[in-house]
């Protein structure tokens, strides 16, 4: 672009900024303009520039859109939200300066995008504010200050209105108008350059004669608003376009000096604006008498309306009911909106949720990783060394319960199912832990570690394991659950009292072995009827150890401490201070053994239990309540057990007695008394029906080589181990053994005489 005869300022300037225009698609016209400035800028104005600003102005934002396509209103939304919406929007604006930066081709070039609705009230504004000594803007108009135009342009605003110490430089075509500090302006190109003044506008008179009307030095936003005030002027009653087009040229011709800088100017070409002047006052006057004539038209049309009103009034009111009724939905769109709103808000709640929990998931399945690691290794550990203990694989498992056969379920808890199979020629109870119990997996293995390292004859013995399906193989007990004779569920005859008074006691001195074990004394946690079975003869065994825990730090009874642990047991048998202060003790299961003495006695649920037998012992009718299927209790014997029961369910371990020194020497005594009172109630068992290994009456009688009769696992046993008689301790011919069938009749006939 030329720019010859333009007188540009070569002083050097702090920095000049160039207002640019685009689309984020493309260029517009504005566009084309603003290529025009920003090059016009880059060769005239940026070597004398500290630094160049490309401004671009973006209206502001009043609304954001959703996926559905709505939009919603800034004044509904959070500031946070809109502050980052509004920081997106001006990154994706920062895409306009793109193609003005190549056009510098210098490392001096920064950018801006400016928030307003009013494009020249946003640059005034910072020009002002950053004191800038330049400011350069394109036009798309050929012609930027035709009489013709009614709305001001942003480039016209800014020259008029920018502050006094600034430099405007407009570039529209091939033209230049600038705007220079001291309140000249100089206008040049190849043909015509027109030059405005709000400094110093001039006046020609019909004479030729010449003067200056010096105005006020008003704020650039005092000359902003008369702007756009008379922009707005246009936006009016149709009926006043042709008189404020000629106000305009009015205003123009009193407040504007046109001049033509060229080369060679002459008087006849002031006269012929004169001239033109004269013949816009005619037309001027021209518009006012037409304007008066339309308001007359304007007040009889007036009339006319007034007239037609009342056929209006009907209308009115169905326009009424459909506002009221637009109202009404607004208003439900409105509540839609900010139930969208917080859907959103919880989506985003819910997402953050989500990954914090993932990661405490992930961080747990690594804990739980390493754990089953180190569990495993244990459980190696101990099978190597108990041979005792025997390990199992999972195929034989899986033989020996015919793939885990519903007929061959004999029990099912929390943990999974029990089966009865045969493994080793051994009727065993094998106890499969189901696959998603992932909290019993902790008791598994404290119960192979416990049940392993334990011997005792009240104690159900661990033959084995496999942890490859999670399964523990127990020696298999004929009779059951205690659980199951104290209520009646398995529909054999009910225990006598000394049957009762055994089982007592032998589950006191399992539980005395258990509180007495070295290094460690352990606590079983969860005793219960359930939890205790008998096996072929009614000797009661203490089973189910998954709960146990090693005391390694025991607190003494008379002090009182509270730990933050998880409850483990079943609530009517749990110690009322282990639920108060989560601290167990060994008397913490001396409480449990209180309840069960009493369900033995009474044979009823333990809840309310307490409170019943107290009251019938402290009124003396304890034999109104007991058992009613036992007929001959012994009262004075009963009363005492139940005293020590009481004393057992104490709601202070400090109150309970001792279970070695107090409570088992009188159960020793009163299990002799049933057993006394048992063998003179009963017919003498004949000698010969005792196996001579276990001397207990035999149920499967076999003959060995010796002529010597035996029960048959154990004659098996022994002849696995031995290859002498048990009895005489010769050397045995051979190991073959064969049935005694004659004998086990005359057992199982001497069996059905028993009253038991």
């Amino acid at each position: 672009m030329s720019t010859s005869g333009v007188g540009v300022p070569r002083a050097p300037l702090n920095a000049i900024a160039v207002a640019v225009k685009g689309d984020l698609g493309g260029f517009s016209a504005g566009g084309k303009a603003s290529r025009r400035a920003v090059r016009w800028a880059a060769e005239n104005l940026l070597p004398a520039a500290d630094r160049l600003v490309l401004v671009h102005v973006m209206p502001k934002i009043t609304s954001i859109p959703t996926p559905s396509g709505d939009r919603i209103p800034v004044e509904e939304l959070d500031e946070s939200m809109v502050a980052m919406y509004v920081g997106e929007m001006k990154l994706k604006y920062e895409e306009v300066f793109v193609p003005f930066k190549k056009l510098c081709k210098s490392s001096k070039v920064e950018t801006l995008v400016l928030v307003d609705d009013e494009p020249a009230s946003a640059l005034i504004r910072y020009v002002s504010d950053a004191g800038l000594r330049g400011l350069v803007l394109g036009s798309c108009s050929a012609n930027l200050f035709a009489r013709k135009q009614r709305v001001p342009t942003v480039p016209e605003i800014v020259l008029r209105c920018a502050p006094e110490t600034c430099d405007v430089y407009v570039i529209s075509g091939n033209d230049l108008v600038n705007k220079s500090v001291g309140g000249s302006r100089n206008g040049a190109s190849s043909q015509n350059l027109a030059t405005l003044s709000d400094e110093q506008i001039s006046r020609t008179s019909s004479s030729g004669e010449s003067y200056v009307h010096d105005t006020s030095k008003a704020s650039a936003l005092a000359k902003l608003s008369y702007v756009n005030s008379r922009a707005s002027t246009h936006t009016d009653h149709p009926h006043r376009k042709s008189l404020d087009e000629n106000r305009n040229r009015c205003n123009l011709q009193g407040d504007l000096q046109i001049t033509c800088d060229s080369t060679s100017s002459s008087r006849s070409e002031q006269s012929d604006v004169q001239a033109e002047i004269e013949q816009l006052r005619l037309e001027l006057q021209a518009t006012v008498s037409m304007y008066e004539r339309v308001c007359e038209e304007l007040v009889h049309t007036q009339n006319k309306v007034q007239l037609l009103s009342s056929e209006c009034l009907e209308e009115t009111r169905r326009v009424n009911a459909a506002m009221e009724r637009e109202e009404t939905l607004r208003k439900n769109a409105a509540e839609q909106k900010a139930k969208h709103l917080q859907a959103l808000k919880d989506v985003v709640k819910g997402k953050c949720l989500f990954a914090n929990e993932e990661y405490k998931r992930q961080i747990a399945e690594l804990n739980a990783l390493r754990e089953s690691s180190e569990k495993q290794k244990i459980v190696n550990a101990l099978l190597l060394g108990d041979r005792r203990c025997k390990r199992y694989t999972k195929y034989e498992i899986e033989i020996a319960t015919d793939n885990f056969s519903k007929a061959k379920v004999i029990g099912e808890g929390s943990y999974g199912k029990v089966y009865k199979c045969n493994l080793d020629h051994t009727p065993v109870a094998v106890k499969v832990l189901r696959p998603d119990a992932n909290e019993k997996k902790e008791e598994f293995l404290r119960e192979v570690e416990v049940l392993s390292q334990l011997r005792h004859p009240h104690m159900v013995l661990l033959l084995g394991t496999c942890p490859e399906s999670g399964c523990l193989i127990y020696e298999y007990m004929e009779n059951g659950s205690l659980e199951e004779y104290i209520y009646h569920q398995n529909g054999g005859p009910p225990l006598p009292w000394s049957a009762r008074f055994h089982i007592i006691f032998e589950v006191a001195c399992g539980l005395a072995f258990l509180h007495n074990s070295k290094p460690e004394p352990i606590i079983h946690r969860d005793l219960k009827p359930g939890n205790i079975l008998l096996d072929r003869n009614y000797v009661s065994k203490i089973g189910d150890v998954g709960l146990a825990k090693l005391m390694s730090d025991a607190v003494p009874d008379s002090i009182t401490v509270y730990r933050d642990s998880m409850l483990a047991g079943t609530i009517y048998y749990m110690d009322p201070e282990y639920q108060h202060s989560g601290t167990v003790r060994p008397k913490s299961d001396l409480y449990a053994f209180g309840m069960i003495i009493l369900q033995l006695l009474v044979g009823r649920h333990p809840k309310g239990l307490l409170l019943m037998v107290e009251e019938a012992v402290s009124k003396g009718f304890l034999g109104d309540i007991l058992d009613n299927t036992v007929r001959d209790w012994p009262v004075p014997e009963t009363e005492e057990l139940a005293q020590i029961a009481l004393s057992c369910l104490k709601l202070r371990c400090r109150d309970r007695p001792d279970l070695e020194s107090e409570v088992l020497p009188t159960l020793k005594r009163l299990a002799d008394f049933a057993n006394s009172s048992q063998r003179s109630g009963t017919t003498n068992v004949p000698s010969h029906y005792f196996c001579p290994i276990l001397q207990e009456v035999m149920e499967d009688p076999y003959i060995a080589a010796d002529g010597f009769t035996y029960e048959h696992r154990a004659i098996k046993a022994w002849l696995e181990r031995h290859k002498v008689s048990p009895v005489t301790k010769s050397r045995l011919p051979h190991s073959f053994i064969i049935p005694n069938h004659t004998l086990r009749s005359a057992i199982q006939e001497w069996r059905s005489r028993l009253p038991f």
